[in-house]
């Protein structure tokens, strides 16, 4: 068995150890998000906790770790009579993001089920995690629907597993602990809410600590053990502060004015629902334990606030997570109540940890709102012959909800809200026999596939006898996620304050929609003389929303650059990734400009796209009196359909276009 790095010896990540050991202390808390660039030692710090857990008591052969005390009188390896049980340490059950659903709740034997009338089942990793950790590496790239089976496990504190009105239920109460970096995409709010605790995490910019950070690891890669074995007076001594902390708990008070405190701040900061006022009171109680003293104070419910509510304060997917602290110091001290002991509180309280907020960033540069940016040529509706030089970034405007954009016909892409695919999880559309295991039984088909063989098999009572070359696999439709390739102008034609604005704020729209719907985006401007990848293929809309803020203007439209550039994107994404298809939104007026006959090699570039049959729509952004209708013609050349700035929103009455269609060859 691999030798965990010590706990102790992690170097620095003070709030990330101090929330792991607050739940240590109280798992009622409900686990720690963990989220931070990579290589800073979350999964370190995560895996090396598990070793300070104290021991659990389970029931001796009981595969979903029954407590003797208290055994589950519904486990499915029940009844157990009440007695002594075996000690064991603590688990920390890790779920990869690839995992199948059987593989995380557990599998039930169908074939045995219907055949025989047992009930055949094999625990998942809610059984194996039940009373220890459940750890989830990469969690925001969890499958949608394993994100399901997370919440409803973490709610109810059972698993269910139900196949054909064969049921099994296990208690499966566990620790859940998630790592993410936020460049690879945001968590859903249903699942982040679930979190109890959440930190940031980032590499230190001090040498000294660089300098030690290496020396430990290089100390512990050489000889674990040893390694190890020199931070065993220190693991031993915060296993005991747990195990006191524990011990201590109940009796931790909670005073009115600690309340007050807690409920004027988390109204202060306008978070959804009361579950961040429960788990800050928790929290706060954690810390007086884990400080050793039985009454919260002041600084308990700061530290709480600074833990349980950045990740609870986010009003949509663009917002940065974190508190204003000068303003959580405000609220304290104005609902500061008569049972405060400490008006003037420390920083953070004892141990590991001490403050953990992070301030809310600047806005990112934009331009002057007073000076307006002079409008290229070709704003009065005559084609643009010449660019200007570079704009400045102008802000966005406010973004609406977008149409929904999908892909036509059925993929078997990765799960998602856009497009229709074949899918594990869907409505049922038909039967087929099963290429492996059988996950998805169809019921009547089964049944219509045994029936005529019942008398050669010698059946003489009620049941049905089923062999394995009965059993069919449900076929099942559901929505898969796309690649939404945005390109976008950025040339001078586009660079009118006013309009760019709008711009901005329909591709910010259009970003919201793919957050929503689990999709991957990609961002490719041209301007001046040729294209660039913004933004490569990513789950992070943020990062293009980012981009797309700071987006200058100005010069020519080299639009067939664009959309080579484009559709060199879309040829090495399909290496990478072959079974996600692929949305190209084209965001411009039409124009070409630049090089030897621009228009000519732009119908070029665009049947490209036809050709390989790639959906796509075009964003027509022209203005003016006078339109040329040259996006219309841009999307015949695509094989799309061009929507107007207008009609991409999903209240227009003009805009009737929901789905992208291919026209006929």
């Amino acid at each position: 068995m691999t030798t965990p790095f010590p706990f102790t010896a992690v170097v620095g990540q003070d709030d990330l150890r101090l929330a792991l050991l607050l739940n240590a202390v109280s798992p009622a808390v409900g686990g720690v998000l963990v989220r931070g660039e990579k290589g800073t030692a979350k999964s370190t710090a995560v895996r090396a906790l598990s070793a300070l857990l104290p021991e659990v008591s389970v029931v001796a052969g009981c595969r979903f770790s029954c407590d003797p005390a208290a055994p589950d009188p519904g486990c499915p390896d029940g009844p157990h009579e009440a007695g002594t049980g075996a000690s064991r340490p603590s688990r920390m059950v890790e779920l990869p993001v690839g995992a199948s659903e059987d593989r995380l709740v557990g599998a039930l034997d169908i074939e045995r089920a219907l055949a025989e009338g047992v009930k055949a089942f094999e625990p998942g990793l809610l059984a194996d995690a039940h009373r220890g950790i459940l750890y989830v590496d990469e969690v925001n790239l969890l499958h949608d629907h394993l994100v399901d089976l997370l919440l409803d496990a973490a709610a109810m504190g059972a698993s269910y597993v139900e196949r054909e009105g064969v049921s099994v239920r296990h208690a499966s109460k566990f620790l859940l602990v998630g790592t993410m970096n936020p460049e690879e995409g945001e968590l859903r709010p249903q699942l982040l809410d679930r979190f109890g605790l959440t930190v940031e995490v980032a590499a230190s910019r001090e040498p000294d600590q660089r300098v030690e950070v290496v020396r430990r690891r290089l100390a512990y890669d050489d000889d674990p053990a040893g390694f190890a074995a020199g931070w065993a007076d220190e693991e031993a001594a915060v296993r005991q502060r747990i195990v006191a902390a524990r011990e201590l708990l109940p009796s931790v008070r909670l005073g009115d004015g600690a309340l007050r405190q807690i409920a004027a701040t988390c109204a202060a900061f306008e978070v959804d629902g009361m579950r961040a006022d429960i788990v800050m009171a928790r929290t706060a109680v954690a810390l007086a334990a884990w400080a050793g003293r039985t009454d919260v104070l002041a600084e308990d419910v700061r530290q709480a606030a600074l833990l349980a509510l950045p990740h609870r304060r986010r009003r949509n997917p663009f917002d940065a997570p974190g508190l204003d602290e000068d303003r959580l110091d405000e609220t304290l001290e104005e609902f500061g109540g008569p049972d405060d002991d400490d008006p003037d509180p420390d920083p953070g309280p004892d141990g590991p940890g001490g403050g953990g907020g992070q301030p809310e960033p600047d806005d990112a540069p934009q331009g002057d709102g007073d000076t307006a940016a002079r409008p290229e040529a070709g704003e009065d509706g005559r084609p643009h012959a010449s660019g200007g030089g570079e704009h400045s970034p102008v802000r966005a405007s406010e973004p609406f909800r977008a149409k929904v954009l999908s892909v036509p016909g059925i993929g078997e892409g990765a799960a998602g809200r856009r497009s229709r695919a074949r899918t594990e999880h869907g409505r049922t559309t038909g039967a087929r026999r099963p290429k492996g295991a059988l996950t998805k039984l169809h019921l009547a088909a089964t049944v219509q596939a045994a029936a005529p063989h019942q008398r050669a098999r010698g059946r003489s009572g009620p049941g049905l006898v089923v062999r394995r070359d009965d059993l069919r696999q449900a076929t099942r439709e559901g929505r898969e996620g796309n690649l939404v390739l945005f390109v976008v102008d950025a040339s001078g034609s586009m660079a009118a304050r006013q309009r760019m604005s709008a711009v901005k704020g329909a591709v910010l729209s259009l970003l919201l929609d793919a957050y929503q719907r689990r999709d991957k985006v990609g961002l490719v401007t041209f301007r001046g003389s040729a294209a660039e990848v913004a933004l490569p293929p990513t789950s992070s809309v943020d990062a293009a929303a980012a981009r797309l803020q700071t987006l200058p203007t100005g010069g020519r439209t080299p639009l067939a650059a664009g959309l080579l550039r484009a559709h060199e994107v879309l040829r090495v994404e399909r290496l990478r990734d072959p079974a996600r298809r692929a949305l190209v939104v084209l965001v411009t007026d039409g124009r070409a400009t630049g090089g030897p006959e621009p228009v000519a090699l732009a119908g070029r570039a665009a049947r490209l796209f036809a050709a390989d049959g790639v959906a796509s729509v075009v964003v027509d952004c022209e203005s003016g009196p006078v339109r040329l209708g040259l996006a219309g013609q841009l999307a015949g050349e695509l094989g799309g359909t061009a929507v107007t700035l207008d009609e991409l929103r999903a209240d227009s009455i003009a805009g009737l276009v929901k789905d992208v269609q291919r026209r006929a060859a």
